[in-house]
């Protein structure tokens, strides 16, 4: 029977890593990530050297069956992501439910747990997270009035992602529909060198980021109603 690994990796420091995930690393046949280029700068850092089968949201058919052909074959295969946990606002998800579709029978699907962005951010929040709502990126373009007015009705917490592009956009959505005196935080970078952490009002958090230079990847938590 085939293993399909799902192993979490760093979101910034290469440090942030497990034991348990190194050893999946190296011992796997073929190694399913995202940018060929981003995971093989994780494995020359730990002298790991394993071959990489490039599997990410614009993946031909061609290589999904790639994929599938390998597992039929019995080999054991890790799924990896750029940064955290594969399957969380990524593909993974799409490629572990056609492989459950597909050869159900056939394959073990073992998860390696390990750093997600939204976790990180959440455990500094200093918001109540024993229920929370996490919803991802927010459209870029159809159904966004209607995505934020759901985050301003929200009685949980609730955690987005957002790019360097979009981030000032979507603060300024959140100010739209939100009570002025509704706090927030915004968590840039966590884990690397210029991790920031912005904290207060919508208003507040939008003036601090704009007076920044503005980089990375982003996870805003807008506290519950």
């Amino acid at each position: 029977m085939s293993v399909l690994y799902v192993v979490a990796t760093p979101i910034g420091n290469l440090e942030d890593i497990s034991s348990r995930a190194l050893r999946t690393l190296k011992e796997v046949d073929f190694i399913l990530c995202e940018d060929t280029r981003v995971t093989s700068k994780l494995l020359a850092h730990y002298k790991i050297k394993r071959p990489l089968v490039s599997y990410h949201q614009h993946s031909s058919l061609a290589k999904k069956e790639q994929i599938i052909n390998l597992i039929k074959e019995g080999k054991h295969l890790a799924l990896v992501t750029d940064a955290g946990t594969p399957g969380i606002s990524d593909p993974g998800n799409e490629l572990i439910a056609r492989i459950l579709e597909e050869l159900p029978e056939q394959v073990d699907i073992v998860p390696i747990p390990g750093p997600t962005a939204l976790a990180a951010a959440a455990s500094i929040s200093g918001m109540p997270m024993n229920e929370f709502l996490f919803l991802g990126y927010p459209p870029s373009k159809n159904k966004r009035a209607k995505f934020f007015m759901r985050v301003s009705e929200c009685n949980t917490p609730v955690i987005l992602y957002e790019s360097v592009h979009r981030i000032l956009r979507s603060l300024k959505d959140l100010r739209d529909v939100l009570e002025k005196d509704r706090k927030i935080m915004v968590a840039r970078e966590l884990t690397k060198k210029f991790e920031t952490v912005y904290r207060g009002t919508v208003e507040e958090v939008a003036e601090k980021l704009e007076k920044d230079n503005v980089k990375g990847e982003f996870v805003i938590i807008v506290n519950k109603k």
